[in-house]
């Protein structure tokens, strides 16, 4: 047994051997609840964004709420993270549509275990001209602004292109 004295500031170094591995630190799961905001112009030009992780696949915002987080906020958070645009500056608007979807397999270790679906809620956010925006480069490799036709053809997940119909066929 190792004794030492309570005002003694060094550690037995063998105190350690005994010790756990810390694994009381609880893990943090992604809410399945995310936003998806389409960027665009009175022109109908839309800002894409070519994903890091899956090269050549484009998208327009998107992101996980936080914790304790409205979508109106992360719409925000994300088009700031993502763009570096301040969406409190332009015309954002809630177009109080949601899709739900099954997760990708490959991205449900991010969620907590039995999560398969998530519910994304769908922002607008129309700019009064194309912008030149900051990628964060950890989540995107480039940006492009394309006429909205071409932007629909362009997304990989079929929610972001069903979007993008709404702002060619509003209603």
């Amino acid at each position: 047994m190792v004794a030492f004295h309570p005002e003694q500031r060094a550690v037995p170094p063998d105190l350690f051997r005994f010790s756990r591995p810390v694994t009381a630190v609880p893990q943090t799961y992604k809410i399945p609840v995310s936003v998806l905001v389409v960027i665009y112009t009175a022109a109908r030009q839309v800002l894409l964004l070519e994903r890091a992780d899956h090269p050549g696949y484009w998208q327009s915002v998107t992101g996980s709420c936080d914790p304790g987080e409205t979508p109106l906020q992360t719409a925000i958070r994300e088009v700031a993270e993502e763009t570096g645009l301040d969406a409190t500056q332009y015309r954002l608007s809630d177009w109080q549509h949601q899709y739900e979807f099954e997760i990708f397999t490959e991205w449900r270790h991010r969620y907590a275990p039995g999560v398969t679906r998530n519910t994304e809620h769908v922002f607008g956010l129309e700019l009064p001209a194309m912008e030149t925006v900051r990628l964060a480069p950890r989540e995107h490799l480039n940006y492009c602004w394309l006429p909205v036709e071409e932007a629909k053809q362009k997304v990989f997940s079929w929610t972001n292109a069903a979007a993008l119909e709404k702002l060619i066929q509003p209603g």
